[in-house]
């Protein structure tokens, strides 16, 4: 089967780097990446349970004689094959529907905002929304390209942590990086957490694919975020609420993600299952 990952590109400076980064992602994990360059400023995403209005700014619309040359450049430099993706249904002239079939998602930080707004610690509602209502994860690349040389999880014992951890052994296997696995101690015990992974029957795929596991229990949540690589691919899980409107990760993502500015995938609550 031919996985797949889908990219909305932006035809500047800064859609080129995330672009770059999406290319060293799907490389790594042996995913196709799937271009899509917007003709407007609006498409649908249609998901199982929710149906997502996607409004970009004007910047995805910059110098639309060059954006297909641009994309494609980059990834013939990168030895991999320019796929765009062409949408063939619009529930109005201007909006086309874009299909959600896709293992990975890649987007920056926002895809609504300009980028004078964009920001390490903010990450735009309609992300949140694609985040909360994929069965996929989402790569949220950082805004300056940069390799990843190592994948760190956060595991705190949800459910979803435990989808990170297996989508960590996953790109683990598939990439050959090492993967540390790191734990926040706050109210439980280290052996509370090494209890679950028992009762999960992870202790095999522990043993084999995790080089490091680090039990954090500094002051604070910013002390404890310093012993992550600069250079990991961070990958965690996501839950959240509805609050005023916008959808929020959770205490401890929101801390994380404001944090760290290394690539992070995001397993959202509807993710079903490992690739």
């Amino acid at each position: 089967m031919n996985h797949q990952m889908l990219h909305i590109f932006r035809n500047n400076p800064l859609g080129r780097e995330t672009l770059l980064q999406s290319i060293y992602f799907a490389k790594q994990v042996k995913v196709s990446p799937v271009i899509y360059i917007p003709k407007s400023t609006k498409f649908l995403m249609y998901f199982e349970n929710d149906v997502v209005q996607i409004d970009l700014d004007d910047s995805y619309l910059t110098s639309p004689d060059t954006a297909v040359e641009h994309a494609t450049e980059l990834l013939e430099q990168a030895g991999v094959e320019p796929r765009f993706l062409d949408p063939k249904h619009y529930t109005a002239s201007t909006l086309p529907d874009i299909h959600t079939n896709f293992n990975y998602m890649s987007c920056p930080r926002s895809i609504s905002d300009l980028s004078s707004k964009i920001g390490l610690g903010y990450i735009g509602p309609r992300v949140r929304r694609i985040v909360k209502s994929a069965q996929f994860p989402v790569l949220i690349a950082g805004s300056v390209y940069k390799k990843w040389e190592s994948i760190a999880v956060f595991f705190g014992g949800s459910v979803n942590a435990f989808n990170a951890l297996k989508l960590g052994f996953r790109i683990c296997k598939i990439s050959g990086m090492p993967l540390a696995v790191f734990t926040l101690l706050e109210n439980k015990s280290q052996e509370s957490y090494e209890k679950l992974i028992k009762n999960e029957n992870f202790e095999t795929e522990m043993n084999h694919y995790v080089n490091n596991w680090h039990f954090l229990n500094n002051k604070t949540l910013e002390e404890n975020l310093y012993d992550v690589p600069h250079n990991a691919l961070v990958v965690l899980g996501a839950y959240g609420h509805h609050l005023l409107k916008t959808f929020v990760f959770g205490n401890k993502m929101e801390k994380i993600q404001s944090t760290l500015s290394n690539n992070l995938l995001i397993v959202g609550p509807n993710y079903t299952a490992a690739i």
